[in-house]
C-alpha cells in the first residue's frame, strides 16, 4: 500500500477512502450474521446456546417437542368440595401427549434435578411420607417443585387401602394432605392408591380430605423402555407410571438413564410430554 499511496494526492484520498469503506462493509457483514469465513449468502455457524444442546447431555437424539396449548377446561373443573372424585386411568384428548408421574419418594438423585431443569421436564410427583422424607428429605422434591412440578398425595404409609376399614383410609389420605399442604403450601388434590387398589372408602375418604381425582395409570415404566397397557404401544392422554428409584432398584441403571430410555420411547412414537394439572 505504500508504494500506491506514493503516487500522488488524487491516489491518496482514493486509497485513505477505502479503509472507511471497509469498516462499513465489515459493520454490515456482522450485523447481517455473516463473516468474510462463510459461502455467500450464508449465515455464519455459530456456537449453540447450552439450552439448544441441553437434550444431548441426557442422551435425547432430539429435543422434547413443546406441548400443545392446554383445554380450556380441565376434568376437574366445577367440582365442588365433597364431590366423590373422578377416577382417571388416561385422559380423553386428541393431542399426542403423555403424562408422565412419579411416585414414593425414595430415590433422590441429583443429576435428575438438573435433567428435569434442562429438558423442561413436565411430570408429576405422587409422594408417600414415610418413603419421602428418609435421607435428604422433602427437601428434594421442593427443588423439583420449584421446576414447575406438582406434589400430589400418595399416602402416609403405602398401604394396600382395601385391607384398611374407613376410618384407617382417612387417617392415610388425609393425614398425607396436612403434610404436603403445610410442607408445600398448597394442599394436594390429586391422589394415587398405592399398588392402584381402592374401593369406595377409599374414594369417600379422599373426596372427604379434598382430592378431586383419583389417578391411575395405563404404561409402567421398566429399565429399558415401557410396559402398555393396551396394544403394545402409546396412546393420547396416557398416564405413565415410574417411581423415584436408585441403581440398587434398577440393575444398577440410574435414574436419568431410565428417564431418558423412557423419553426417547414416546419421541419414537410420536408423542411428547404434557403436564397432567394442565388436563386433570
Amino acid at each position: 500500500m505504500s508504494s500506491f499511496i506514493s503516487g500522488g494526492g488524487g491516489r491518496r484520498r482514493a486509497v485513505l477512502a477505502v479503509p472507511a469503506a471497509l469498516v462499513v462493509l465489515v459493520t454490515a457483514l456482522g450485523a447481517s450474521g455473516c463473516s468474510s469465513g462463510s459461502p455467500a449468502g450464508k449465515p455464519a455457524r455459530t456456537a449453540p446456546s447450552p439450552a439448544s444442546s441441553a437434550y444431548r447431555r441426557w442422551g435425547l437424539d432430539a429435543p422434547l417437542a413443546a406441548p400443545p396449548a392446554p383445554p380450556a377446561r380441565k376434568l376437574t373443573d366445577g367440582m365442588k368440595p365433597g364431590d366423590a372424585p373422578k377416577v382417571v386411568r388416561r385422559v380423553e384428548t386428541a393431542d399426542k401427549v403423555v403424562f408422565l408421574t412419579f411416585d414414593d419418594g425414595a430415590e433422590k438423585d441429583p443429576e435428575f434435578v438438573r435433567m428435569a431443569e434442562d429438558l423442561k421436564l413436565p411430570f408429576t410427583m405422587f409422594l408417600t411420607d414415610a418413603i419421602a422424607r428418609t435421607g435428604r428429605g422433602y427437601g428434594y422434591f421442593e427443588q423439583l417443585r420449584d421446576g414447575g412440578n406438582t406434589v400430589q398425595n400418595h399416602t402416609l404409609s403405602h398401604p394396600d387401602l382395601r385391607t384398611l376399614g374407613p376410618d384407617a383410609q382417612r387417617r392415610e389420605i388425609c393425614g398425607q394432605q396436612d403434610v404436603l399442604a403445610e410442607r408445600f403450601g398448597v394442599r394436594p388434590w390429586l391422589f394415587r392408591p398405592p399398588y392402584g387398589d381402592y374401593d369406595d372408602a377409599t374414594l369417600a375418604a379422599a373426596g372427604g380430605c379434598g382430592v378431586k381425582a383419583v389417578v391411575l395409570w395405563e404404561e409402567t415404566m421398566q429399565i429399558n423402555d415401557m410396559r402398555y397397557a393396551q396394544g403394545g404401544a402409546l396412546r393420547p392422554g396416557d398416564i405413565v407410571l415410574a417411581h423415584f428409584r436408585g441403581p440398587s432398584e434398577l440393575k444398577g441403571t440410574t435414574m436419568t438413564r431410565m428417564v431418558s430410555n423412557m423419553l426417547r420411547s414416546v419421541q419414537r412414537q410420536g408423542f411428547t410430554v404434557a403436564r397432567l394439572e394442565d388436563y386433570v
